[in-house]
Order: C-alpha cells, then sequence, then structure tokens
C-alpha cells in the first residue's frame, strides 16, 4: 500500500509538472507572431512600454537585464519605432524607485524629458500592462523588455484584447535559473487572468500621453501615482507578490 501511494503521488507529480511545462509552451506559441527581435522589422508606434527591473544586484553589480531594456528603448526611440517612452515600475521603497532610474539614465542620453513618461504603479507586469492602456490611454503600443517577459506581457495583453507588440531586447548569458522562475511566473499570470481575474492594484485618473508633450525642461517626473497614494500603497495591505 505505501509503495502504490508513493507510486501515485509520483505519478499526479508528473502530470503537473507536464500541464506547467505545456503552458509554459503555448504562451510562448501564443505570443511568438508578435514579438519582434530585429528593429528595421518592428512597426512603428506612439508609444514605448520600458518595463522596469533593479538597475544593479544587492552586490553593486550592474544588472545586464535592465542595461539591454535602457539600450532597446535609446534604440527604438532613436529610430523612430515609438514617440514618447513610458516607463513602468516599481517605487514601493524609499531607496527603490524603477521609473526615475530609468528617467535619468535616458535624459543622459538625449532623450528629451517631454517625451518620457514615468509610471510608479507597475508593480507587477499585469499592472504594467492595463495601466498602459486604462490609465495612458493607449490600447496599441510596444512593449520593451526580454524575449521571455516579452511573452508573459503579451499573454496578458492579447488576453484582455490589448493590441500590444514587444521589442524583444538581448539577454544575458546563464538565465537557466531566472528562465525556471519565469515557468512559475505564467502560471502565476494564467491563474490571475483566468482564475483571479486581477485587477491592477491602482489605477487611477485617465492621464492620456498624446496631453502630455508640453513639459518644462527642468521637469522631475510624470506622478502618475501621488506621493499621497503611495504611501497608501505601502502600508500592511500591500503584501502579496
Amino acid at each position: 500500500m505505501p509503495n502504490r501511494l508513493i507510486i501515485n503521488l509520483c505519478l499526479v507529480t508528473s502530470l503537473l509538472l507536464l500541464a506547467v511545462l505545456l503552458l509554459d509552451r503555448w504562451v510562448s506559441w501564443k505570443t511568438a507572431p508578435y514579438i519582434y527581435d530585429n528593429l528595421p522589422q518592428l512597426p512603428a508606434r506612439q508609444v514605448g512600454v520600458v518595463l522596469g527591473t533593479a538597475k544593479y544586484y544587492r552586490n553593486g553589480v550592474i544588472n545586464h537585464y535592465y542595461h539591454y531594456r535602457i539600450q532597446g528603448a535609446l534604440n527604438a526611440y532613436n529610430s523612430d519605432r515609438v514617440k514618447y517612452l513610458l516607463l513602468s515600475g516599481d517605487n514601493r521603497q524609499q531607496n527603490y524607485n524603477e521609473p526615475i532610474t530609468m528617467r535619468r539614465d535616458l535624459l543622459t542620453a538625449g532623450v528629451p524629458p517631454a517625451n518620457i513618461v514615468l509610471d510608479y504603479a507597475g508593480f507587477r507586469t499585469l499592472d504594467s500592462i492595463v495601466r498602459t492602456q486604462k490609465v495612458f490611454d493607449t490600447n496599441d503600443f510596444t512593449i520593451i523588455t526580454q524575449r521571455f517577459h516579452c511573452e508573459r506581457a503579451l499573454f496578458i495583453a492579447l488576453h484582455l484584447g490589448i493590441r500590444a507588440q514587444c521589442y524583444a531586447v538581448p539577454s544575458p548569458k546563464n538565465m537557466m535559473t531566472i528562465r525556471a522562475r519565469e515557468i512559475f511566473a505564467r502560471l502565476g499570470a494564467i491563474v490571475d487572468l483566468y482564475l483571479l481575474k486581477r485587477e491592477p492594484r491602482f489605477l487611477g485618473p485617465l492621464l492620456p500621453i498624446s496631453s502630455m508633450h508640453n513639459v518644462p525642461a527642468d521637469a522631475q517626473d510624470y506622478p502618475a501615482v501621488s506621493l499621497k497614494q503611495l504611501l497608501e500603497l505601502n502600508q500592511p495591505v500591500v503584501t502579496e507578490q
């Protein structure tokens, strides 16, 4: 009897693992037509959404995922593939601000402040994609990130009827751990979309990007989320991943 129980548990575990792997492949297959690796082939869009990540690892080493996303954003902007860069990332901690960090580097590289828009409430990929549509009033945009992340972001967009495409920037070598984590991140996205039907943690008022072009040269940011709202988001209720 114990042996049969162990065999059944192994069988169930194997089937669940197979299902997870098949779902991972399904996400890749479904989104493949909307991903572009070659910049000259990327159709022009008004808005390029740069998905945030930390600039440095905890040991102070540069995060090449960040580096490639910023370089990809610059390439897309300078090639007139996008007109505005919407920088969407996390800003829940006082000493950690993905959008501001990205903005600083893009300004240094010569992108005018009037063409940079900040979204401080891009806590998750789902938040970033949905807020681009519902807060920044665009339903047809280019996502800028690595291919594996493109696939999950596009899967969310396609499920919600958003006409997005993705410019896949290079990935660092030796990303096996990241790719393994991505499998379960995709499973979480499927659960969020099909079972939990999750919404972004924060939406807020409509802020069309096309109306934001008149910005002073010394402008600090586009506060899509006010300081008061950010403090409210920092309360203990914001503990889910």
